[in-house]
């Protein structure tokens, strides 16, 4: 029995742990549902698969000494992950629907760590994602390193890269407001980040003004440290990491400002 109540900690040191258990309830969900893993896996499998296997065997995409096989894999690794987060609005949205997400905007968690929480979620759900990609790239003989120290920096590449596209989707989603809008806009961007980053082809091949868009592309930042880190290649790792750290943060500084909008 405690003789005086314990004291509060100050709001910036309670702050990990809040972010540690909201990520840790988002996390629950895909205990009880493991579908979306088995799901998400069938088309990042289909683009090694088919795509991956023919591009190699015409060689209609230089990539010097590297298999295309090889170069393809990393980039959809950022495909897959990219592909989970980019949706995750949706989910908000069905939680202000329900009455979730107003109940949460009540408590004294800032807003920030709640969507920090989320954002991290859908980043430890993209590694799960990229682990069973590297799998099935590593089945089909791509040279990928096993050092695992590099292994944590392609962790750390995943989950910052997801981070931000989730708090886009999110940032959307406040502004949308509605789950086919939502829907509508991440199908409408969601290839064109695809197409429009070095993960199907190098930064070379592109005509200039694709190489702009690309260049601004966080998603060409992130597929540049995976194959820097899986398979070697010539990478700029500092500025891979320091562009994604910064995506993330402002994409959770973004998806923060509009999320009362979301719970009116």
């Amino acid at each position: 029995m405690l003789l005086s109540a314990p004291r509060a900690r100050p709001g910036w040191a309670a702050l990990p742990s809040r972010i540690a258990a909201l990520c840790t309830v988002e996390l629950q969900k895909l205990r009880h549902d493991r579908t979306e893993i088995y799901t998400r896996a069938v088309q990042p499998a289909l683009w090694l698969l088919i795509f991956g296997e023919t591009f190699t065997r015409i060689r209609a995409i230089p990539t010097g000494p590297v298999p295309y096989l090889d170069y393809l894999a990393p980039g959809i690794i950022a495909q897959s992950a990219m592909f989970i987060a980019i949706f995750y609005g949706i989910q908000i949205i069905w939680e202000r629907d329900a009455g979730v997400l107003s109940k949460l905007l009540v408590t004294p968690t800032p807003r920030a760590a709640l969507v920090t929480g989320k954002a991290f979620a859908s980043g430890v759900k993209a590694v799960i994602q990229a682990a069973v990609v590297v799998l099935i790239a590593a089945v089909l003989g791509v040279a990928l390193t096993w050092n695992p120290l590099k292994l944590a920096g392609v962790v750390v590449a995943v989950v910052l890269g997801s981070a931000f596209f989730s708090c886009l989707s999110m940032s959307i989603a406040g502004i949308v407001l509605t789950r086919d809008r939502l829907m509508g806009i991440g199908q409408a961007i969601t290839m064109p980040l695809f197409f429009a980053s070095n993960a199907l082809y190098p930064l070379a091949l592109m005509p200039g003004w694709l190489q702009a868009v690309a260049k601004v592309n966080p998603l060409s930042y992130e597929v540049d440290a995976l194959r820097g880190l899986l398979i070697g290649t010539p990478a700029h790792l500092p500025l891979d990491f320091a562009v994604l750290c910064f995506a993330a943060a402002v994409g959770i500084a973004c998806a923060s400002a509009l999320m009362g909008r979301l719970a009116r």
